[in-house]
């Protein structure tokens, strides 16, 4: 089965993104406790909170925007450039404000980026292979998360938790980058609307039924 290539893009990027984030995911609790003042465990825990509330607090009101206008990639790049931001504000902070300000920005783009992945990816979704698809890129994203988690532990541990940022930050770019190839390939003569590709897909196999029957 050949997946179409919006699909992999938009995979493509996301693996990036999880797999930078799960570099530091283990060890930022660490981090804050011992490097950062005012940093406890229990800091640590209220910066996830922050992170979590916000996503939640603006991906549904957005999810209704993004729906009724149909700038689904504009605001996925607006979105996922907030995120990239995230691990270079850690590698500066030396306060837990630093920390509680970094992930404000990181669910308010998060907030932004993830109705609109999940629109496009949604709309180009082959049908009858949607649970395959699902399950490969869980599978994909799953196990970059779980070879990083080992990678950055290591790399904070004897280089330091600076250099793990900075791997996060790179890994993260990538995956922002990744989209303006998934853009450009959508530009080119012969593009499907994206909100209506399943639409469009069915009305020329209709036409092509029609012209074998006649």
């Amino acid at each position: 089965m050949a997946m179409n290539r919006t699909l992999k893009f938009l995979m493509a990027s996301d693996v990036f993104y999880f797999t930078g984030f799960g570099l530091v995911a283990p060890i930022v609790a660490i981090f804050i406790n011992g490097d950062i003042k005012g940093g406890t465990i229990f800091a640590a825990g209220l910066a996830t909170t922050i992170f979590i509330i916000v996503k939640s607090l603006v991906q549904l009101p957005f999810s209704r925007f993004i729906d009724a206008h149909d700038n689904k990639m504009l605001w996925l790049k607006i979105g996922y450039g907030m995120i990239v931001i995230n691990p270079f504000l850690y590698m500066m902070a030396d306060h837990i404000n630093y920390v509680y300000a970094a992930e404000v920005i990181h669910g308010f783009g998060s907030g932004l980026a993830f109705p609109a992945w999940l629109g496009l990816w949604s709309a180009h979704l082959d049908k009858g292979h949607e649970s395959f698809e699902w399950s490969l890129y869980s599978t994909l994203v799953g196990i970059g998360s779980a070879i990083t988690a080992a990678v950055g532990a290591a790399v904070a541990e004897f280089l330091g938790f600076q250099l793990a940022f900075c791997f996060v930050g790179i890994t993260a770019f990538a995956g922002f980058l990744v989209l303006f190839f998934l853009e450009k390939k959508q530009e080119k003569p012969g593009k499907v609307d994206i909100c209506q590709y399943h639409i469009k897909r069915k009305s020329v196999q209709n036409h092509s039924h029609n012209k074998r029957t006649i």
